[in-house]
């Protein structure tokens, strides 16, 4: 594909060399350029992309798109020449904004795969997940080819890839959905973050539809005010086309904010009050729900108020695209969770370890609120830590919701990154009273924490384990080390087992 046509629409401000050349790949890491490729100069978080532009060339990249001058030519002085000695053989290209161009050059490079396709996103701080993994398997029991982008994994059809951020990058992106309409695919569901929404990663998709699920404490350690993450949220719904739907969760107070200025049809949904559609749950134990959707009954595996809110928005997403009501409630009942969402392990003297991915202040007082109602005679025992680099101002919001909640505390580590995790708790500890401290332990280990917590367990007890929920790993320093909760709490129940307890 020629420059002029991938280049199309990006904001291009001026130009030396050629649009006639051919491209043959795209990229935003010059570690991956090579004769033909385009490389994308982005202004980064911990480095500038225009600082890689001379390496880009030096590895035989065809064109360089940048938005920034001063850093062109900084890059190239610090390399010892001048932009004007490669424009024989590189074309420059000068655009207002290379994030947002990186997004357009992305879609174009691929055919522009989103339009192909009946692209769904959801964005919220809690629920994006479950949602968008219940969407991809439901479409699927309905016989449709569909593709998944979520935190977990991606997945072409049933082809699985890793998942490295919420909201992958532009080209990343329009790959996968190349690849999904190659492969046959009628749908994808994407998660999409605010951090994605900002840093443009979804500019230049097509969608369809768009479902907001709430809004609660989170990414101020990026966003710094709950205002600014509210207009990353919003701009989602802003962006979507006429011919879109939006669908939001009007029992969250920014439910309707998200939609006042959107160009979609706007359809809401409620466990509480009058929506387009409506849901109550009629009855609920640890193996599920009896719930009531727009009026008529329907079982589901999940368990939860929240996990109601989930179902009830696959529902409201899937009849607004044309499914079949009852053929969704069928599907629907036959759905299970995603990987790490309130999966229950059950083990000796009735012990129940619950392993979850809460790890806002929100998402874990639902879980606990939710395991309360369900066993409200079992004593609930709160193992949970928080992510060092990260939002810390919810560290003792996440304190004082386990000790308002749980029976008993352990404060453990999370992904501690390059921060001492011992801090971290500290951070978690200011949150508690003197009767919170008293019913708390502290221990930095989170599988030391883990064995703790079952070994100290009363018969009966329910456990939670927060945070990690579908990760098979810990980051602590800068190193990931192998670590997944499954494998640990099932080989402490075998221990016990074989130990007679």
């Amino acid at each position: 594909m020629k420059i002029k046509e991938i280049a199309e629409g990006c904001g291009i401000i001026g130009t030396r060399g050629s649009l006639e050349k051919e491209i043959s790949s795209v990229t935003s890491d010059s570690r991956q350029a090579e004769a033909g490729t385009m490389f994308v100069a982005v202004n980064g978080f911990s480095s500038d992309g225009h600082s890689y532009i001379p390496a880009a060339v030096a590895k035989g990249a065809a064109a360089i798109v940048y938005d920034d001058e001063a850093a062109l030519e900084a890059a190239f002085a610090a390399a010892g020449e001048t932009a004007d000695r490669r424009e024989d053989s590189v074309t420059y290209i000068k655009v207002a904004a290379s994030r947002h161009a990186l997004a357009i050059i992305a879609a174009n490079f691929y055919g522009n795969p989103s339009e192909k396709l009946t692209l769904v996103g959801i964005t919220g701080t809690n629920g994006k997940t479950t949602t968008v993994t219940l969407l991809y398997n439901l479409f699927r029991s309905l016989g449709y080819e569909c593709g998944l982008l979520s935190t977990i994994a991606n997945y072409v059809g049933t082809r699985r890839s890793e998942a490295v951020n919420t909201t992958s990058d532009p080209v990343t992106i329009n790959s996968l959905l190349a690849e999904m309409v190659r492969t046959g695919c009628s749908y994808c569901f994407m998660e999409v973050s605010s951090i994605g929404i900002e840093q443009e990663r979804v500019a230049g998709l097509k969608f369809k539809a768009g479902i907001f699920s709430n809004l609660t404490h989170d990414h101020l350690d990026y966003h710094k005010t709950f205002a600014e993450y509210l207009r990353c949220k919003k701009l989602f719904f802003d962006n979507l086309p006429d011919d879109a739907v939006a669908i939001t969760n009007i029992d969250d107070r920014n439910g309707l904010v998200m939609v006042q200025n959107t160009k979609a049809h706007v359809v809401t949904y409620s466990c509480r009050s009058m929506a387009d559609h409506t849901c109550r749950i009629i009855e609920e134990s640890f193996d599920g729900m009896q719930l009531s959707i727009d009026g008529k009954e329907c079982w589901t595996n999940l368990i939860g108020q929240h996990n109601a809110y989930n179902i009830l928005a696959i529902y409201s997403t899937a009849v607004s695209l044309g499914a079949d009501r009852e053929e969704t409630l069928v599907g629907i009942s036959k759905l299970k969770s995603a990987a790490g969402r309130l999966e229950t392990i059950r083990g000796p003297r009735d012990i129940s370890a619950v392993i979850d991915y809460a790890h806002t202040p929100d998402a874990m007082e639902n879980v606990l609120k939710t395991l309360r109602e369900i066993a409200p005679e079992r004593e609930l025992i709160c193992l949970f830590g928080c992510g060092g680099d990260r939002d810390r101002t919810k560290r003792p919001e996440m304190a004082a919701v386990a000790q308002k909640m749980a029976d008993r505390i352990i404060v453990t580590s999370d992904n501690s990154r390059t921060e001492r995790t011992e801090d971290i708790m500290e951070d978690i500890k200011a949150g508690m009273d003197a009767r919170g401290r008293a019913r708390s332990l502290f221990i930095a280990d989170r599988k030391e924490a883990i064995r703790t917590a079952i070994m100290t367990a009363p018969d009966g007890a329910t456990i939670l384990l927060a945070g990690k929920g579908h990760e098979t790993y810990q980051i602590i320093g800068k190193e990931k080390r192998h670590f997944d909760e499954k494998e640990i709490v099932t080989g402490i129940f075998e221990e016990m087992e074989k130990a007679g307890y």
